[in-house]
């Protein structure tokens, strides 16, 4: 990751927006990092990552049902003894 200064990024915006394209540029106010420019791919890359969280009172009765009725896989049986903690 690229760091520069505040100022450097206003001087030189174009140069950062075409860098940003291959790799995030940190911009930093005080030495400090405050944000990081990144491409419009990579954004849209780690949107889609991004999880939704839902309630109970989101699922049908049927979703209930097939959650229920779900079994771990055999390969998860290798985790039990957590459960002992």
């Amino acid at each position: 990751m690229i760091k520069v200064s505040a100022a450097e990024f206003q001087r030189n915006i174009g140069r950062y927006q075409d860098l940003a394209l291959t790799q995030p540029v940190a911009v930093t106010r005080n030495g400090r990092e405050r944000t990081v420019m990144i491409s419009t791919e990579e954004y849209n890359r780690l949107k889609r990552r991004d999880r939704q969280v839902l309630g109970l009172d989101d699922f049908t009765p049927e979703m209930i049902e097939a959650i229920a009725k779900t079994e771990a896989p055999e390969e998860a049986k290798q985790f039990d003894h957590e459960l002992d903690e």
